[in-house]
């Protein structure tokens, strides 16, 4: 596939980095010749210095015959303009746009084909929202993923000391939880994936990823670690578009104040939010951390556009009593320097954002894409279509496929049924698959053993 990506930064370096292994044709466009250099010494791809919504620039990035445009700059205007110059003059099939302004969001009717001509929108402030939302509502989770619908959910979760299922087998999960089907699709022990088993003994600081139907989880989770109590207090750091949604989605449910530098801004916020105490001051203040009773708060959330001040804030936070604490992290060595030290959970923008992107760049028919583990692996859904003489999947059993290395299927849905394959169960036109990948580089492999072909005997 020929992909054009506009804009260098954060997201689309993340997703020029995610389809260059995958046999794709990736052209990156930018104004920055540093960042446009750095992506050329360790990607095999094109670059082209200039304004992403120049049509010279444009051409000379090849849009005459691409087939997808992403425009993921940091400009609204730009990749919008863009956007329409793709469909007015070269056809483009595709285009993605990222949109950040809920000015421009909240129009109904503007993102269409006689307005600005936009396939889907790319929204990362709101996605990380609701990705910090649900690991509000679920204490213990460290990610929780939807597939089929919302119906069932992925769930990673740290196994600790004193945990129901610390030292013993996975096998005796259907002991533990009667009555609820789940299943453990990888393990991750000091950063190596484990394809787990029957006999896997989970041990404690085990990352474990499962699969259950969104009912159940809360019940999961307790089997992994010590029972959480439910989060009343959450402090946000930071009040700019994510602080801003993120008190909007859970003041009415929890006890939310936010701290922001800006005078201007917290004014703004006290028009905007009704329930939530607005603070004038620096979330590195440790004197009004416990002013406001840090050692009461159950989550910390350090949402600002600076790394470093996240990260610090929120070892501060955790220093000074809060329960947990969940950051911002934009560079993705600092994720993996600050999850799981004072930083509870660190979360990526651009991770967050790419399955939304990847959905529409997979070939066969893919429903949802979520990328995990910094981008090590994945979890996808797809859908088996064809029949015994078109598919290599419909209508044969599970232990008859030829799934990658290191590849699971962990979920199918067959129209209202969710069903936890066994080694026997039979793959059906039209189910709804979910896979975990442990391996990304198997993911062409995946695509091809679920497309269809004419000529498959």
């Amino acid at each position: 596939m020929k992909i054009i990506i506009l804009g260098a930064g954060q997201v689309g370096s993340t997703v020029a980095q995610a389809l260059a292994s995958e046999a794709n044709d990736i052209t990156v466009v930018d104004q920055c010749p540093e960042l446009l250099r750095a992506l050329q010494e360790h990607l095999d791809i094109r670059t082209v210095l200039g304004h992403a919504s120049h049509p010279s620039v444009l051409v000379q990035a090849g849009i005459e015959d691409a087939d997808l445009m992403l425009a993921v700059t940091n400009s609204d205007e730009t990749n919008m303009v863009a956007c329409q110059m793709a469909y007015s003059l070269f056809h483009t099939p595709m285009r993605l746009a990222r949109v950040r302004s809920s000015d421009y969001l909240d129009q109904e009717g503007l993102f269409t084909q006689q307005a600005v001509p936009v396939n889907f929108i790319i929204s990362p402030e709101e996605r990380v929202t609701s990705f910090i939302q649900k690991l509000v509502n679920q204490p213990g989770a460290l990610q929780i993923l939807d597939f089929i619908d919302g119906k069932v959910q992925l769930v990673a979760v740290r196994a600790y000391y004193g945990g129901p299922l610390v030292g013993h087998s996975l096998a005796s999960l259907d002991a533990q939880l009667p009555g609820i089907e789940i299943r453990v699709v990888a393990v991750y022990r000091r950063d190596r994936a484990i394809l787990p088993d029957g006999n896997t003994v989970i041990e404690a600081d085990d990352e474990v990823f499962f699969l259950a139907e969104r009912r159940h989880i809360p019940r999961v989770v307790e089997t992994f670690r010590l029972s959480d109590k439910p989060y009343r207090r959450i402090l946000i750091a930071g009040g700019g578009n994510i602080g801003k949604r993120l008190a909007a989605a859970l003041e009415n449910d929890y006890r939310v104040k936010v701290i922001e530098r800006d005078g201007e801004r917290c004014r703004h916020l006290a028009e905007c939010l009704h329930r939530t105490i607005i603070l004038h001051g620096d979330a590195g203040d440790a004197d009004l951390l416990k002013s406001e009773a840090i050692r009461e708060t159950d989550v910390y959330c350090a949402v600002t556009d600076d790394d470093e001040a996240n990260i610090l804030s929120a070892m501060l936070a955790k220093r000074l009593g809060a329960h947990k604490s969940i950051s911002i992290i934009n560079r993705p060595s600092y994720v993996d320097l600050a999850q799981g030290t004072a930083v509870d959970v660190a979360v990526s923008p651009a991770q967050v954002t790419i399955g939304s992107l990847l959905t529409h760049i997979r070939k066969g028919d893919v429903v949802a894409v979520h990328s995990l583990r910094r981008g090590a692996a994945e979890a996808i859904e797809m859908i088996a279509h064809g029949d015994s003489k078109t598919s290599k999947v419909v209508g044969r059993r599970v232990d008859a496929l030829k799934l990658p290395k290191n590849t699971m299927i962990g979920v199918i849905a067959r129209g209202d049924r969710i069903v936890f394959p066994h080694h026997d169960t039979m793959i059906e036109a039209e189910d709804h698959v979910v896979l975990f990948v442990a391996e990304k580089q198997q993911i062409g492999a995946v695509e091809r053993l679920f497309q269809v072909s004419v000529g498959f005997l």
